[in-house]
């Protein structure tokens, strides 16, 4: 498995591998589309998605709040306010080969735009492997970020979202009226 670091328009030039260990940790913040929750460990942010934890169920040291996840925190709300199109924090995923060709494409999809299952498949070399790109999106641990909402259904239609479909609707609605 090999992971990446970066999402940019274009492709992922750099792969880290994720260690797993004591220096991992997990905050969540309020934001104006709801709580995020951000994972990470001592270099980068390692996911990002939408959370229903009750802050007091989490453990005190597992809710510590840093310089990185501040960072997060604003980059996310400025994008919210639709002042960001591009996030410049550390982050890595992990993932299969086919995983990463499929999240490298999703970050080339521009900001107010959206794309096909079928056109991912295609543009990474698997044109008839558009219900193995859903299952990759699905597995997109930094949503937003890596804008797997900016994915969508042949037919032009909302399909799949981990973070639910209202929520990606949000998005690309915020992104679209910015883009206006």
């Amino acid at each position: 498995m090999k992971s990446i670091k970066t999402c940019t328009n274009t492709w992922i030039q750099k792969f880290l591998v994720i260690n797993k260990g004591e220096n991992m940790g997990v905050t969540v913040y309020n934001t104006k589309f709801g709580q995020i929750k951000i994972e990470y460990d001592k270099e980068a942010v390692i996911s990002i998605g939408r959370s229903n934890f009750n802050l007091l169920d989490i453990k005190k040291t597992d809710n510590e709040k840093n310089d990185l996840t501040d960072k997060v925190y604003w980059q996310l709300e400025e994008y919210f306010d639709g002042k960001r199109e591009v996030f410049d924090f550390p982050f890595k995923l992990k993932g299969t080969d086919f995983q990463i060709k499929v999240w490298s494409a999703l970050c080339e999809i521009p900001y107010g735009k959206t794309s096909t299952y079928k056109e991912i498949a295609e543009k990474i070399g698997s044109p008839k492997a558009f219900r193995a790109v859903g299952n990759a999106n699905n597995k997109n641990k930094l949503m937003i970020v890596v804008p797997c909402h900016r994915v969508i259904g042949s037919d032009g239609k909302l399909v799949g979202y981990a973070g639910g479909l209202d929520f990606k609707k949000r998005l690309l609605d915020l992104e679209s009226n910015i883009k206006a």
